[in-house]
């Protein structure tokens, strides 16, 4: 099935960059981008809420040649679906029983949960609650798990081989490699094995795309209500 349309709605340098840059990987340039200007609330507005009621990014709105439409919500789903949809990029290993898919799901999925969940309760206790609502144990507590248990097994793969599933770059270095920006970001992942890990990604022509405006991206939300729920 021919897709016809692709638009991502996308805020600088967070989960919907994943899927840009997959997008860039993909199909080139050939996607619209909508930016959701998340701090000033756009995302709550009726219209918005409509199309993604978790009031977040991404969104990635999908057409086909057929007539019909689908809409995703989930960044690691986009990022899974369009690597698999395009086959001829050799960004993930094929769909069967291999050893080498099935590392590499586990490693795409590891990033996209346990590792995602545990910089989000850093992030939104750190830099997006209200403060009456922030708790200090939390940050401590998945602070310690991250730098004791996550970080110890990346760092065992990446002193093996360049990318996280080998010598190949794949899917899994889309979502990794954000993660490990994002906690670079808040004092994790300070190894010179992660920089060196990020440099490569870096070079990428569909990374350079995909962050060209994370600049504008601030880590402290402004103005923080109790629309910022986490």
């Amino acid at each position: 099935m021919a897709i016809a349309q692709l638009k991502l709605y996308h805020f600088p340098a967070t989960r919907s960059a994943r899927v840009r840059w997959a997008l860039h990987e993909t199909v080139g340039d050939h996607f619209e981008v909508e930016e959701v200007h998340l701090y000033q609330g756009e995302q709550y507005q009726a219209d918005y809420r409509a199309r993604n009621p978790n009031h977040n990014v991404p969104i990635l709105e999908v057409q086909f040649e057929d007539g019909r439409s689908h809409r995703m919500l989930e960044s690691v789903a986009m990022v899974e679906w369009l690597i698999d949809a395009y086959p001829n990029k050799q960004l993930a290993p094929p769909v069967g029983l291999s050893p080498s898919r099935a590392d590499y799901l586990q490693m795409l999925h590891f990033a996209g949960t346990w590792m995602d969940m545990m910089l989000w309760q850093i992030r939104i206790h750190e830099h997006v609650l209200p403060s009456e609502q922030v708790d200090e144990r939390t940050v401590a507590r998945y602070r310690h798990k991250f730098a004791s248990e996550v970080e110890p097994q990346l760092l065992q793969r990446l002193k093996q081989s360049p990318f996280i599933c080998g010598e190949r770059f794949s899917g899994a270095d889309i979502v990794m490699g954000h993660n490990v920006t994002w906690a670079r970001g808040y004092g994790l992942c300070q190894s010179e094995v992660f920089r060196q890990y990020l440099s490569r990604l870096s070079k990428r022509p569909a990374f350079i795309k995909a962050f060209a405006d994370a600049r504008r991206f601030s880590a402290v939300v402004p103005n923080k209500d109790e629309r910022f729920t986490g």
